[in-house]
């Protein structure tokens, strides 16, 4: 049997998280929008269900809005490495670093762009240049966010795939493999 004292923690708690949940509404509903970014939040929701040209539309549309609009300037290249547009992708990645060098996951983004295009010493050094800046993009997808889009395996992370393409580059020529197609067409793209 329950007791009294237990039966009110659970009253309680429930308040607590129903006037919480309530909170955060209210704030998301009601908070201050910069320009672009309704269109960056309707493009994160368009890149996670897939929908990849739909997503790069949205971001460019927030890009419209805020030429300067980092977080849907990556999300756009984010999108345009699923459309299999790599060098666009890197060369808009070549504008996120140049505004913002310090941030290790626009250099994760630029090097899986330029190991996509056959530029494996170039990923190398994105990759390195990255996990230098933030150790955290060695994580890679979160159990959770596996979870919820129903991913098996846990995908490679930069650092797999650093320590893969250095170790191939180490071999002569005739000997690497550092591709396989079929492979990272499999490869779930995603946002953190």
């Amino acid at each position: 049997m329950i007791s009294d004292q237990f039966n009110r923690f659970l009253k309680t708690f429930a308040i607590l998280g129903a006037l919480a949940w309530l909170g955060y509404a209210l704030y998301e509903h009601f908070a201050q929008r910069g320009p672009g970014d309704l269109a960056y939040l309707a493009g994160n929701t368009q890149f996670k269900d897939s929908n990849f040209q739909r997503a790069a539309d949205d971001y460019r549309q927030a890009l419209s809005e805020n030429p300067v609009h980092i977080p849907a300037m990556r999300g756009l290249a984010n999108s345009l490495i699923q459309l299999r547009r790599y060098g666009e992708a890197v060369s808009l990645m070549d504008q996120v670093v140049a505004m913002e060098p310090e941030f290790g996951g626009n250099y994760a983004i630029r090097g899986i762009a330029n190991d996509h295009l056959g530029r494996y010493e170039r990923a190398v050094a994105d990759y390195q240049k990255a996990l230098s800046l933030d150790e955290s993009v060695a994580d890679g997808m979160h159990w959770l966010t596996r979870l919820l889009y129903n991913v098996q395996e846990k995908p490679p992370t930069v650092a797999d795939r650093l320590r893969y393409l250095k170790a191939e580059l180490a071999k002569p020529e005739s000997k690497r493999l550092l591709s396989v197609p079929e492979l990272d067409r499999k490869q779930r793209g995603y946002e953190q």
